[in-house]
């Protein structure tokens, strides 16, 4: 564990709110580079990972955080399409080039560069820069009445995501403390707050096990919860157990967590595409592009800039967003359209299900068929088609009842908690 307080590397860092000009320009380094930038990939562990990407934001470069624990040749795949200009890991800092040349650099202002979750297609890399990573810190911080002096960040997620990287930037920008754990451990979450730590961001899934095992989740100041929905009745049984919990959207592209219990957050404009019942979102916190892919950058935004999240969604008479699935996800199965989300939702109610994933498959009668992929509770008693049909028949219209079941031992899901869907066998 590591412990990050507003005194960090020797310095003083609390009196400044960013590494910037007085007139809140770019960083010292990053002008003095004109318009370039270098970009350092740190392939450590997740404490000496928050140190040097501290450190490298403080000397205004940009970073890119890949896990030391992947196997080598992931390692090598991931450099070879992030293509870094240094690398610092275990062995030190080195100059980074591969039989297809050097790395190349970024442009000035980029702070960060995310790898996406990879729920619908292979990763990519996002660039964010650093006026949008300090708009996002701050608004995070107006939207919980969060005090950098008394409160403490935990980050308890993977720092390769997005999740984890906006908690460096709300601790460095904001000057917050920081606790940062190796990986996600319900014991040491369930005394973190002894420890210091008052805000913390979880997934459903670790939420769950802190529930599970009668951690005293009220003990922080907020929790953020996020990565994927929640599953029926999470939410309730945190608040029943005294827990502060604010649900977040967004994606890398939007840096994290943009919209709070519905409501998007200063600065952010979230609309709806009446044709297509996309979620839009507008505000300095969107992504700069996608790195060395110029096409997929036009194509994420509209003509005049809105950020396509590709989510569907709709917006309440309330002004309240509800998030729908991802239009790549949405089953059409005899012509109607059936949410894969909604159907899980249920099927979890079943006493006989731990998890479970629904899909769409080809097929000849009805275009896509429903596809319940299931983590029965006991491996040797998994539940049949039928038993599971009658179960959902009073909760979901006939489209929305799987037509077939496949038993798997894990649901694949990205270290954010997201789904896999792509990932599951066909």
């Amino acid at each position: 564990m590591l412990k990050m307080p507003h005194q960090r590397y020797g310095a003083d860092y609390s009196h400044r709110r960013s590494p910037t000009t007085p007139a809140g320009g770019l960083p010292y380094r990053l002008m003095h580079l004109g318009n370039e930038s270098s970009l350092l990939a740190i392939v450590l562990p997740p404490a000496a990972a928050a140190i040097a990407v501290q450190e490298a934001w403080a000397d205004g470069e940009a970073v890119a955080v890949i896990d030391p624990r992947d196997p080598a040749f992931r390692i090598e795949e991931r450099l070879s399409t992030l293509r870094p200009t240094e690398v610092l890991d275990a062995n030190g800092r080195r100059e980074w080039r591969d039989r297809d040349g050097e790395g190349e650099p970024v442009a000035a202002g980029v702070a960060a560069i995310v790898a996406t979750s990879g729920t619908t297609s292979e990763p990519r890399w996002v660039m964010l820069d650093e006026n949008a990573l300090e708009a996002s810190a701050f608004a995070v911080h107006a939207a919980l009445g969060i005090d950098p002096i008394d409160d403490t960040w935990l980050a308890c997620v993977p720092l390769t995501g997005v999740a984890g990287l906006a908690i460096l930037a709300r601790s460095f920008h904001t000057g917050s403390p920081l606790i940062v754990h190796d990986r996600f451990d319900t014991a040491a979450v369930a005394r973190a707050p002894q420890q210091g730590a008052t805000l913390v961001s979880l997934v459903p899934t670790t939420l769950a096990r802190l529930l599970d095992a009668g951690a005293p989740v009220d003990q922080f100041h907020h929790i953020l919860l996020g990565g994927a929905p929640a599953p029926p009745g999470l939410l309730a049984r945190a608040r029943a157990s005294g827990a502060h919990v604010t649900t977040t959207y967004g994606l890398t592209e939007t840096g994290g967590g943009c919209v709070h219990n519905g409501h998007p957050m200063i600065g952010v404009e979230v609309t709806i595409d009446p044709k297509t019942d996309e979620i839009l979102v507008r505000g300095q916190i969107t992504m700069s592009g996608y790195r060395l892919d110029e096409p997929a950058t036009k194509a994420a935004f509209t003509p005049d800039g809105a950020l396509r999240t590709g989510d569907l969604g709709r917006m309440l008479p309330d002004g309240v967003l509800q998030v729908g699935d991802r239009r790549k996800d949405v089953i059409i199965s005899g012509g109607v359209n059936v949410s894969p989300t909604a159907v899980e939702h249920v099927l979890l109610l079943h006493p006989a299900i731990r998890d479970v994933c629904v899909v769409g498959l080809p097929d000849p009668e009805w275009g896509e068929r429903v596809v319940a992929f299931v983590v029965p509770v006991r491996k040797g008693l998994p539940p049949s088609l039928a038993d599971m049909r009658a179960f959902a028949q009073s909760r979901l219209a006939a489209p929305e009842l799987p037509r077939e079941i496949r038993m798997v031992d894990e649901i694949p899901r990205s270290p954010g908690g997201k789904l896999l869907r792509r990932l599951l066998p066909r």
